[in-house]
């Protein structure tokens, strides 16, 4: 039952993130693109969803950090290596240009193709794709 519960909690973040995503025009890559290109046209819409977003995860942080667990998980899932690697460098430059020419991340491709965006479905089975290709890899070079 505590497997539901949990299932139940993550959709429902999902939920709440997506519809904040979308009220802030994060779903429309065109806003992102804005933002990404300097100069004349520039958008600085992303700036304020962040520095919106950082303080409520920051007050929240400081809320359940004394906890022994979180709300709806036995442990927490911290990742343990903060090493700045080969793979994390090259891994977060595709993940920028892949951003930047396309004007999605996860998140809100997930949440525009729920909209309903055929762009978006493009971009999500892309993405799919590519999360495959590395698993392949990955399983035969034992990263």
């Amino acid at each position: 039952m505590q497997k539901y519960g949990q299932l139940f909690i993550a959709f429902f973040v999902g939920v709440i993130f997506s519809i904040g995503l979308a009220i802030a025009g994060m779903t429309q890559p065109q806003k992102v693109i804005g933002f990404l290109q300097w100069g004349e046209g520039w958008d600085p819409s992303l700036i304020f969803v962040m520095m919106a977003a950082i303080p409520v995860h920051a007050l929240s942080y400081l809320w359940i950090r004394g906890k022994r667990s979180p709300l709806f998980d036995s442990q927490w899932h911290i990742p343990k290596v903060k090493d700045l690697n080969k793979p994390l460098l090259i891994g977060s430059a595709l993940f920028g240009f892949g951003w930047a020419l396309g004007g999605y991340c996860p998140g809100p491709g997930l949440s525009s193709l729920g909209a309903g965006s055929f762009q978006a479905g493009i971009f999500v089975a892309a993405m799919i794709v590519g999360m495959s290709l590395h698993r392949l890899y990955q399983s035969r070079t034992k990263i």
